[in-house]
């Protein structure tokens, strides 16, 4: 009997240990996000929210080559190993129609986030299909790509004097397209290992194409009719074929070996000296101020995205909103972190440790205007940015862009027209193939 009573007695205390156990385990959450400075930012402040609450937060970081491929491994084993996903914008497609992600679209209107949010990070971080009213994420992660560049060469008196003899105006930071080509020409002086400007120009993912967008936006011209999926007329149009010659013209006054470069080369162009602006997410200039990384931190500016020849402006999206993951099994537990994500109060905190918030808020305040020399910058850049296609076969897109582009900015093979002309006719095959044009 007492054996009997000693092993009901353990069978009981082992079952309100697992008990405990599997408590204790709803009380944390993964949150899965590429390998970079912002990740380590949510970290710190999923430590926060672990000490208001006792939710364990475990920012579970992979490198940005990975990044794609083993978050679509895990959601189309309809794993469970991640409960939110900081996923790219371009994944809104196949994220909400492949079943990944949870429907947010009560959250969003519950807590007015179209209000709260900028314009252009809910209508390309959370809302899909466009114009919807669907939403499957909440912003994060405000980016787009802008400038840096070394101030103490543009105010250096002689280099002033040089250039205002050569194209009649005063050298200063670029407000338009025109500007910064001239400045780059300026400043390329290979015989003293200086140059004049760092691109993009990488193939392999989405380097190329935040680039090229950079001029193509400035340019007047469009991807294509987001709503129709026409490209043929807008892809390859005269004001495209324009932008495109200028994105390749900077080309010509990078430092030698620059046709497979992205952002930590873009980094590495001012840390080393070596150009005079150079183009990169403003998720990375952070390190640009800090003197352990930048030896010419102390001289390192930064400027938006500047105007096309017909004043318009307007910059590559980068940046992510953050989802929470259908398979997960801890769906209220992460709707909860979310609630606490948007709060006027965490948003500014976000701010302060280094994240891009996507708040109006916080973005027009003044206090986070002055808080760094780039968020001004910032600030100005989001309010006027565009993006991809976000549709599910967006990667086949990315690839078709590649394939065109890269062989014409840094083979020199055929012409700008060729190269839309043949992206236009890549386009059409690829949403043909979808049946995007039977909707």
């Amino acid at each position: 009997m007492r054996k009997t009573v000693t092993s009901l007695l353990a069978g009981i205390a082992l079952s309100l240990a697992c008990g405990t156990a599997a408590h204790a385990q709803d009380k944390e959450l993964t949150i899965f996000w590429a390998e970079w400075d912002p990740a380590n930012y949510l970290q710190e402040l999923g430590n926060e929210y672990e000490k208001e609450t006792g939710v364990k937060i475990t920012v579970e970081t992979t490198p940005w080559a990975d990044f794609q491929t083993k978050a679509f491994t895990e959601f189309n084993a309809h794993g469970d190993a991640y409960d939110l996903v900081v996923g790219d914008s371009q994944w809104l497609g196949a994220g909400s129609t492949g079943g990944h992600y949870v429907d947010l679209t009560d959250f969003f209107n519950k807590h007015k986030l179209g209000d709260v949010m900028a314009p252009a990070t809910v209508k390309y971080y959370a809302e899909y299909p466009g114009n919807s009213g669907k939403y499957w994420s909440i912003p994060l992660e405000g980016d787009a790509v802008g400038w840096s560049y070394r101030k103490d060469w543009f105010e250096d008196p002689k280099e002033m004097e040089a250039f205002k003899a050569k194209y009649g105006y005063d050298l200063a930071p670029p407000k338009t397209w025109k500007e910064l080509r001239d400045i780059a020409e300026f400043f390329h002086r290979p015989d003293q290992k200086r140059y004049g400007i760092a691109i993009y120009t990488d193939n392999s993912y989405d380097a190329m194409a935040m680039g090229f967008e950079n001029a193509l936006f400035s340019y007047g011209g469009e991807l294509g009719d987001m709503a129709t999926y026409k490209v043929d007329g807008y892809i390859n149009s005269d004001k495209a074929v324009a932008a495109l010659d200028a994105y390749k013209e900077l080309y010509k006054f990078t430092p030698p070996g620059w046709a497979k470069t992205f952002f930590v080369e873009n980094n590495q162009a001012i840390t080393e000296g070596l150009a005079a602006m150079s183009m990169n997410y403003f998720a990375f200039f952070p390190s640009l101020l800090n003197e352990s990384t930048n030896p010419h931190a102390k001289n390192t500016g930064f400027f938006a995205n500047p105007a096309g020849p017909d004043g318009d402006q307007f910059a590559a999206l980068g940046g992510q909103g953050i989802s929470i993951v259908s398979y997960s099994q801890k769906q209220d537990e992460a709707m909860k972190f979310l609630e606490w994500f948007i709060k006027d109060e965490t948003q500014k905190r976000w701010a302060e440790l280094g994240g891009y918030t996507c708040s109006q808020a916080v973005l027009k305040s003044e206090e986070f205007q002055n808080a760094t020399p780039y968020n001004k910058a910032f600030y100005e850049t989001m309010f006027k940015v565009k993006d991809f296609w976000a549709v599910p076969e967006y990667a086949e897109l990315l690839t078709q862009l590649n394939n065109r582009l890269g062989p014409y900015v840094v083979g020199d093979k055929g012409t700008a027209k060729e190269a839309l002309d043949g992206l236009a006719k890549d386009w059409t095959e690829t949403f043909t193939k979808y049946g995007r044009y039977n909707n």
